[in-house]
């Protein structure tokens, strides 16, 4: 038998079960329109929902800050990789979010392996939404930790499993989860965690600079203090439209994570240029609410549509907007057709979501037009006949 060639099999399964994936090559900037294949389509598949990837100002503070640093930041940060710019971001995006400090990772899922498997191990337990993404799921897996799941949103199940650990507790919950697009109760999850010394940590990707008076994300919108969210993590290339990660907290919290978090200590600092180009960003975030407004306008006019329809839609105030088909197949089959159409919508399937809740994942930006919402639902409903 030859070395490894049980991998053809499991691909094999794979495509037999309608779970094999593919990459698609797009030859144009992030937007909401794009060069795919050679075809030009209307993109709702991003998460770049305030339409800031190919901001002018961004490219350009990018282009600026590449001109002074140059591309690569040549080390970690612990080394020779931290720059003015890194310094600068974390300055600001501390202030942006409330906390004491901030650390920047180079992407999502280092940062939510890194401070889970930094803050507990053995003898301590993690307590995880079932519906959180797979970074913070590896995270609580890999840590050593006594590894619990909480009912989707359950704060009672929560309760009833906290009072029951012992050792140094964790509750760890996505913000606005990312396949759903619905909020964590993170008000009750707070209290329970205060009730049980536990601490929490809100992974926010999909909720900053899009939730929230100023872009503040979940725990500006329900007025969550540092103390009340210990850990907050959030993402540069949703909302922020640039690349990268951070983490805010106290100072202890990130000095911490600065001695012992190994996805932070052992990896290359992200380049300062992208550092550079996502205080552009913030600032745009900060100060351009229009970009919030016409979001919530958007999801409404989608969502009215859509219900009006008849599309099957998941209870989200987001710019998620997920339309659950069920069958895998169906779903690729849909996503084709809305393709040919002229509209890019993913086709989500397990394990990314459970067995039987197969969807169409449609996000909104900012840079959208209602006419493109109202085009969008009428290709979905035409689409819909057609894989019947």
């Amino acid at each position: 038998m030859m070395p490894f060639s049980h991998l053809t099999e499991n691909l094999n399964t794979l495509a037999k079960q309608n779970l094999y994936r593919s990459r698609r090559i797009i030859d144009s900037p992030q937007g909401i329109h794009l060069q795919l294949d050679g075809k030009s389509v209307i993109n709702f598949c991003s998460n770049d929902y305030l339409g800031l990837a190919n901001h002018p100002a961004v490219v350009q503070a990018f282009k600026d800050a590449a001109d002074v640093y140059g591309v690569g930041s040549g080390s970690a940060h612990l080394i020779c990789g931290h720059s003015t710019a890194h310094h600068a971001l974390e300055e600001e995006l501390a202030a942006f979010t409330g906390r004491e400090r901030a650390l920047l990772f180079s992407t999502g899922y280092m940062a939510n392996v890194g401070v889970i498997n930094a803050l507990v191990g053995r003898g301590d337990a993690v307590f995880e939404d079932r519906l959180n993404h797979a970074s913070l799921l590896d995270g609580g897996l890999s840590s050593g930790a006594r590894f619990k799941r909480y009912a989707h949103a359950d704060t009672a199940h929560l309760d009833k499993l906290l009072a029951a650990a012992t050792g140094n507790k964790l509750v760890v919950t996505d913000g606005v989860f990312s396949m759903d697009g619905d909020y964590a109760p993170l008000p009750e999850l707070a209290q329970i965690a205060a009730q049980h010394d536990a601490w929490l940590m809100v992974d926010d990707a999909h909720g900053l600079g899009v939730v929230g008076k100023h872009g503040g994300g979940l725990l500006a919108h329900y007025g969550l203090s540092q103390a009340e969210v210990p850990v907050l993590m959030g993402t540069l290339g949703k909302g922020f439209g640039t690349f990268g990660a951070f983490v805010a907290g106290s100072e202890v919290l990130i000095e911490t994570l600065i001695q012992t978090a190994r996805t932070y200590i052992y990896t290359t600092a992200l380049p300062a240029a992208v550092a550079a180009a996502t205080r552009a960003s913030l600032h745009i975030v900060m100060t351009e609410n229009w970009r919030r407004d016409k979001l919530s306008t958007l999801v409404a006019r989608f969502r009215c549509g859509a219900t009006h329809r008849g599309l099957q839609l998941m209870p989200s105030v987001s710019p998620i907007q997920p339309i659950v088909i069920g069958d895998s197949q169906r779903a690729v089959n849909f996503s084709k057709t809305m393709l040919d159409a002229g509209f890019w919508v993913s086709a989500i399937r397990p394990p990314t979501v459970a067995h039987g809740t197969a969807r169409l994942r449609v996000t909104l930006s900012a840079l959208h037009e209602e006419s493109q919402v109202d085009g969008l639902l009428d290709a979905l409903m035409q689409a819909g006949a057609a894989s019947s």
